[in-house]
């Protein structure tokens, strides 16, 4: 089984910036892809940011393409997601999750896909 917990979220001002991290116990993380995923009151979970088990590959929304920053630190069992330049849409239920990384060229960003997931952490951007 795997835990993951997030930390880091909270309320700032339009054009501000947050940092999410995201610590995993239980398994391997290094055996792990990770993606993050947000979603917003009365709609559907959606894709944030992805990368690989080596962080070798990433993967980002378009909506947040040139702002928000995947990152990992294999040592520490943490992800992060660095939030620049965050816009009131932004807001949302920001979740981590992993995956095991069993295909090496396949980096999803499916929800489906990733099997365990963190209790998720309130981002609010305000206008």
């Amino acid at each position: 089984q795997v835990q993951l917990v997030e930390s880091g979220g909270g309320l700032v001002q339009a054009g501000g910036s947050l940092s999410l991290s995201c610590a995993v116990s239980g398994r391997p993380f290094s055996n792990y892809d990770m993606g993050w995923f947000r979603q917003a009151p009365g709609k559907e979970r959606e894709f944030v940011a992805s990368m690989k088990w080596n962080g070798g590959r990433t993967a980002y929304a378009d909506s947040v393409k040139g702002r928000f920053t995947i990152s990992r630190d294999n040592a520490k069992n943490t992800v992060y997601l660095q939030m620049n330049s965050l816009k009131p849409e932004d807001t949302a239920v920001y979740s981590c999750a992993a995956r095991f990384s069993g295909t090496p060229y396949v980096l999803s960003i499916s929800p489906p896909d990733y099997r365990y997931w963190g209790q998720g952490t309130q981002v609010t951007v305000s206008s």
